[in-house]
């Protein structure tokens, strides 16, 4: 057990939240639930925790979840840990004109699900990203829904991992 996970299974549910709640995207409610459950021995138990309590949040909370993410590629205000993430991938070095294809796939993306794209783009370059955004708005609702929420997943253990092994 890392020595930060330790110190989080010693904090309250308030600074636990305050700790974690960032790591699935403006949405510190999934942090305060998993609490509950602590002590955890792991960052896997801790994930795995965490992903339980999306999987049992109703539908208009995932919905609220999906919609809090930001458009990759967007400039609008992202929380810090998205801002890495993009940079990482190549997002804040498009041209003018991969600026505005990927405006105009989030956009088509976004009128069909009612939610952004989104996507671990942890090992990811901009082609791959806009490959995967092409692929994915062949999904229908349901596929989507599950496929968006696989990838929050991905990016909240991502997330964990970073935080907690640094």
């Amino acid at each position: 057990m890392s020595r930060k996970l330790a110190k989080m299974n010693e904090l309250d549910q308030a600074a636990f939240t305050e700790a974690l709640g960032w790591v699935f995207e403006h949405s510190p409610w999934v942090a305060e639930k998993a609490w509950v459950n602590q002590p955890f021995h792991s960052i896997s138990e801790l994930h795995r925790t965490m992903v339980h309590v999306v999987q049992e949040a109703d539908l208009n909370e995932k919905l609220a979840l999906l919609r809090a993410h930001p458009d990759l590629a967007g400039r609008v205000q992202m929380a810090d840990a998205s801002v890495k993430e993009q940079a990482g991938a190549g997002l804040h070095q498009l041209s003018r004109e991969e600026h505005e294809e990927f405006l105009l796939l989030n956009k088509t993306y976004t009128d069909k699900f009612e939610f952004p794209f989104i996507m671990a783009v942890k090992g990811q370059n901009k082609e791959s990203i806009k490959q995967m955004l092409k692929k994915r708005l062949q999904n229908g609702p349901e596929a989507e829904l599950k496929e968006a929420l696989e990838q929050i997943y991905k990016i909240a253990l991502f997330r964990l991992e970073d935080f907690l092994n640094a």
